[in-house]
């Protein structure tokens, strides 16, 4: 992809449109890994998991909900699994319910630190284990954090973005980052300045804004970046979007001014939105976390904690996690995450998080023929 810094003419009407078109990402019909859920035991152990919303990315419903509930039923659990459709107040209605309902252990996708950290104290003063899933709430009470190497996620970000960016003395980049209140957000963008920043120090690329987004609100995240873009006078070489809903109201933007495929994006999560992006050469890359990995890991801790079993809990967390607000270390299960760009689009397909289908269309085959990416 050749990058060049182009300047615009500013057009003063049509993004919200834009952006309603572009929406959220869709939830994949089914999947290799999710579409089929096994039974659970009989007398199966009650579970309560709670997930944060369905409006910044699929991945919750999509790949999160069947995966969960088919390691749980797979461990002998009986999982209640719900989602607070990023409202706080159902958030804690949620876990009081499922407190109130004896589960025995209470695994949490909170939307805010603050939010989450007050849900596992009610559940603690009930004795119920807490594990936080894929957010850490900080100054929080949970026993246990399983998640991806959130800071190696951005890191990959930032490496992507070099790789489609390239030497290019001065390139003009634009950060746009998650909620402010998400911890992982605060580590992607950490993991990003792992290799921006001496980037920036030297003058070889110029930081324009960083900008985090409330909520993941990607059209609040499209918007935002337009408002950016314009006051830098239509200049950008390069854009770090934190995840793949955000990259798309991103290229949204840039597609409005003629820039998209002449300006690397990132992204996160590989969801088939993001792939198409990537196909047809709109996003430069996006991180691909293998979910069912961190599903069947909070299974095993689950089913570990419902029997008490500290012993076998920890043999499965052997990592550790920071929690700077709380000073305290909890006990992890991190994963790695893997770096996609065109070149290794098959991956996704091919452990079956994303059908050829759902990513190989008109404006695709020509990419997916020359991968090798065909509906099995």
């Amino acid at each position: 992809m050749r990058i060049r810094r182009t300047a615009l003419a500013v057009v003063s009407a049509g993004l919200a449109l834009a952006l309603a078109a572009c929406g959220q990402n869709s939830a994949p019909s089914s999947s290799g890994s999710a579409g089929s859920s096994a039974p659970a035991a009989a007398g199966g152990v009650k579970v309560g998991v709670i997930l944060p919303e369905t409006d910044s990315s699929a991945r919750w419903e999509g790949f999160d909900k069947p995966m969960l509930d088919k390691a749980m039923r797979s461990a002998g659990l009986d999982p209640d699994i719900q989602n607070a459709q990023g409202d706080e107040q159902k958030f804690s209605t949620l876990a009081d319910g499922m407190i109130s309902s004896g589960v025995k252990v209470l695994v949490i996708a909170s939307i805010s630190s603050d939010g989450g950290s007050a849900v596992a104290a009610k559940a603690k003063a009930q004795g119920i284990p807490v594990i936080d899933y894929d957010r850490l709430n900080l100054g929080g009470s949970s026993d246990y954090y399983v998640s991806f190497d959130n800071v190696k996620v951005g890191a990959l970000q930032g490496q992507g973005l070099v790789q489609g960016v390239g030497d290019k003395a001065g390139a003009q980049i634009i950060q746009i980052e998650g909620a402010p209140t998400d911890n992982n957000a605060t580590l992607f963008t950490q993991g990003q300045m792992t290799v921006l920043q001496p980037k920036y120090d030297s003058g070889q690329y110029k930081l324009v804004r960083n900008q985090p987004i409330d909520k993941w609100d990607n059209q609040t995240g499209g918007t935002t970046f337009e408002q950016i873009l314009t006051g830098n006078g239509g200049q950008v070489d390069g854009v770090v979007a934190a995840n793949d809903g955000l990259a798309g109201a991103i290229i949204t933007v840039l597609t409005k001014y003629g820039l998209n495929g002449k300006v690397p994006v990132t992204g996160q999560d590989a969801t088939a939105d993001g792939l198409q992006a990537i196909l047809r050469g709109d996003q430069y890359m996006t991180v691909f976390k293998p979910i069912q990995e961190e599903a069947d890991a909070t299974a095993k801790l689950a089913a570990a904690l419902a029997k008490g079993d500290t012993a076998a809990a920890d043999a499965v967390a052997t990592q550790t996690t920071n929690d700077p607000k709380g000073n305290r270390q909890v006990k992890s299960v991190l994963l790695t995450p893997q770096l996609i760009t065109k070149d290794n689009v098959k991956t996704v397909t091919d452990a079956g998080y994303v059908k050829a289908s759902e990513i190989c269309n008109a404006q695709t085959q020509a990419a997916c023929d020359q991968l090798g990416i065909k509906s099995s």
